[in-house]
């Protein structure tokens, strides 16, 4: 499937399907009393108002935090070749992410509600936090792109590993292992890290939305293929609704694309509100926060993270690794070696941009340090 065009559609375009591009006509053709298939395709973003900082936003994102703590570069926290010479940093992240510690958030919810009126044929998610899962939203209507929390095994053996000790593990910041003698290999979720392949169930699903009636977008860059191109698999006059803060992955350049371009929750309240659906989406809303004493309004829902609240759980994180790391001299080198290519692709990306003389760049790097 290539590259669709970038450029958004002329408004004079008459869709194919809808009666416009607008929130009411999306909403009329999902209660137009005909069997739907609606595939939704997720990514950080429906999570951030849960708390849970996305991967790559400026100031903000999970990458340029970690950036803070103690490790080669922040990517490594999910490197499967650091991973296997330093568990640590990982499982001290894990103990902040797993399960149980965050609510779901609206936009989750709204996906449940598509799978309790039949409607939603299957769920793309690049998030590993499982809050589709505490939704409420059917397991075997999920493809976990970059896998999740939901499942864990031996990285040697492959031998899975009980959900209770996992919880045990990570609460207490231990680095779990096999339970097998003769192989005592390390344990991780079944997240996908880098070096690893996406799952098997992914490759056998992605090309679904070939056969959905609607498509919904939200909450992601949609720059990581393959998760990137499931878009483009939607047939011509299917559309596709993207719900997020900007406008992504050539979406908006077919007749039938509609953009709902802002926070997500409050994208889903338009849409649930369109359909007529805003009490059913305030009632199983409200029933995802636990211990709740006083019904909660979606207009009065938990509050989003700012950055002193980041700042605090980054510290947090920080204090962890500092009591249980400790850089290894091999791990100082890996420091080392990866600032020296950082400072090569540097140098190459300013004898491209401004044109100098090679002789002067290279004199300026020998002149500069990245020890």
């Amino acid at each position: 499937m290539g590259q669709e065009q970038s450029s958004c559609i002329d408004a004079s375009v008459t869709p194919r399907t809808l009666k416009d591009r607008s929130i009411e006509s999306v909403a009329e053709f999902m209660r137009d009393g005909r069997d739907k298939k609606v595939v939704v395709m997720v990514g950080a973003g429906i999570s951030t108002s849960a708390g849970i900082p996305d991967f790559r936003s400026p100031n903000t994102g999970l990458y340029e935090n970690l950036a803070r703590l103690r490790l080669p570069f922040p990517e490594a926290v999910f490197d499967i070749s650091y991973f296997r010479s330093n568990p640590l940093p990982f499982y001290t992240l894990a103990h902040e992410l797993y399960p149980g510690k965050y609510r779901p958030t609206i936009a989750h919810t709204f996906i449940r509600l598509l799978a309790d009126k039949g409607l939603l044929f299957k769920l793309f998610t690049q998030n590993i936090d499982c809050l589709e899962r505490g939704a409420g939203v059917p397991a075997d209507k999920i493809i976990e792109a970059h896998g999740s929390f939901a499942r864990q095994r031996c990285i040697e053996c492959r031998c899975p590993y009980s959900s209770e000790k996992m919880r045990e593990a990570i609460n207490d910041r231990k680095v779990p292992h096999c339970e097998k003698s003769q192989c005592n290999g390390l344990v991780k979720p079944d997240i996908v890290f880098f070096g690893e392949p996406l799952p098997a169930e992914f490759h056998q699903a992605q090309f679904l939305p070939r056969q959905a009636d609607l498509c919904i977008i939200m909450g992601t860059s949609l720059s990581v293929h393959p998760f990137a191109s499931l878009p483009g698999f939607c047939a011509e006059g299917v559309p596709r609704v993207l719900i997020n803060l900007e406008r992504v992955g050539g979406l908006g350049s077919r007749a039938d694309d509609v953009l709902i371009l802002g926070d997500c929750d409050e994208g889903v309240q338009k849409l649930a509100g369109a359909l007529g659906w805003c009490e059913e989406l305030d009632r199983i809303w409200n029933n995802t926060k636990p211990n709740m004493g006083a019904t909660v309004r979606i207009g009065e829902q938990d509050r989003k993270p700012s950055d002193v609240d980041l700042d605090e759980q980054v510290s947090k994180l920080t204090e962890s690794v500092d009591r249980s790391l400790r850089i290894s001299n091999g791990h100082a080198d890996m420091l080392r070696e990866h600032l020296k290519e950082k400072h090569k692709v540097w140098m190459s990306a300013e004898i491209q941009r401004a044109g100098v003389d090679d002789q002067d760049l290279h004199a300026k790097a020998a002149s500069s340090s990245v020890d």
